[in-house]
Parts: C-alpha cells; structure tokens; sequence
C-alpha cells in the first residue's frame, strides 16, 4: 500500500548508516533523554542527518527535522533544528512558526534575528523593524547583535530607507579592527547595501575590506570583487 503524504513526512528521508545521532552535542541529546530510548535514537539520527546536510541539502535537512518533529515536537531542540533547517530551505513562515514554538519552550531569545529575518522575507520589513528594538536584543551575544543589526538594515532598505539602512551599519562598528566573523559579515552587508544604492566605488572598496578580513572565506566577498572590478577595466 502506498504512503500517504503525512506517513511520508513521518517517516522523513532515508538515514544515512553512519550517522549514529552519537553525533549531537551533548547539551542537545540530555533534552532528548526525557524520550524512550529507540525514540530518542530515531529523533537523534534525524537531527543529526540534518546538521550535516542543512548547508549542502538544505531541503532534505528539513525534512528529516520534520520527521523528528513527528515523534518529538514538545522538545524545544527539536523544534529549534526545524525552525533554522526551514529558514536554511526558504520556508520562511514555517521557520518563524517553528522558532516562536522553540523560543517559547526554551525561553532563550537567541531565535530573534533569523525571527525578523524570517518577517523581512515574508515582506513585512515593519515587524522585522519591531523585533529589532526588543530589549532583549541588548542581551545577545555580539555576533547575534550584529545579525539583528543587518536585518534592521535591510528592513530600513525594504522600506525606502536607504541612508537609515546605511547609518544603521555604520553605527554598528563596520570600522572595526577586528577580525571575528561578526565583523566580516558587517562589511559584507554594508558593501552590499552600498552597492545595492548606487555608490558603487564605496562598494568596492568595503568588498575589499571584507575580504581583509574574511580568511576563512565566510562570504563570497573575493568573486563579487572581482565581477565588479572585471566590469569596470
């Protein structure tokens, strides 16, 4: 007999028999002990088949979180890797379902940046707007800081806005001599803001300012450079 389409998503895709679920952080599989043990390993491999694939197959990574979700779903982690797997796949209204329901449980608000970045994508740039002046926002880890600090931007962008999208990344340390990720992912963002206002030479110069500082190659700051400087000769 065939599978109807919920049995399909239940089962979710086929696991990989090296992943194990061993895989997992710890802090992550002491939240799953609360399951009967054989549930606990299934919802484990699921999570962790879609920790590795969520970069390269993010669709199927979804997929496998939502079969854990099926056997699952008052788990906050669980929750959480499918919040971020469907942002990573481009459903936005179900990432921002998933993540109220995980920031609900676990009471963290460390989902608050990819939650506007979630209401800027489904077009509503003015709630995205009103994530980013929560409080809690303060509290955040510099790297998440900066995260909300680029939505706001793009929000102000979205809305016409673009000197406040600008200010708004100038004054959020873009000058930095840092070299942390946080940092590149800045320059990058103020590049591409400047680039998608017409001052295309500040462009150029905040790409190449990206990619002194981007070793690790976090951005594609070094090939759109070279594209822009290409059209230019």
């Amino acid at each position: 007999m065939e599978r109807t389409t919920d049995q399909k998503v239940y089962d979710g895709p086929p696991l990989p028999e090296e992943v194990t679920g061993k895989e997992l952080d710890r802090s992550v599989l002491d939240q799953l002990r609360g399951l009967p043990e054989k549930l606990a390993a299934r919802v484990a491999r699921h999570l962790a088949a879609a920790g590795l694939l969520i970069d390269s197959e993010p669709e199927t990574a979804y997929q496998h979180t939502l079969a854990a979700r099926g056997r699952a779903s008052r788990v906050g982690v669980v929750r959480e890797a499918c919040g971020e797997a469907a942002y990573a796949a481009g459903h936005f209204a179900e990432a921002l379902s998933e993540l109220r329901a995980a920031k609900r449980m676990s009471g963290t608000n460390a989902y608050l940046p990819m939650m506007a970045d979630c209401e800027r994508a489904l077009g509503r740039p003015e709630r995205a707007l009103e994530l980013a002046k929560n409080p809690s926002v303060k509290k955040l880890e510099r790297a998440q800081q900066v995260e909300m600090t680029i939505v706001e931007a793009g929000a102000r962008f979205d809305l016409g806005e673009v000197d406040g999208a600008l200010r708004t990344l100038e004054n959020a340390h873009v000058r930095s001599v840092a070299r942390e990720p946080w940092v590149v992912r800045l320059r990058y963002a103020y590049a591409d803001l400047l680039l998608k206002a017409g001052r295309r030479d500040e462009a150029i110069e905040w790409f190449h300012r990206t990619v002194a500082v981007d070793g690790e190659q976090l951005t594609d700051a070094a090939e759109r450079l070279e594209e822009l400087e290409a059209e230019q000769a």
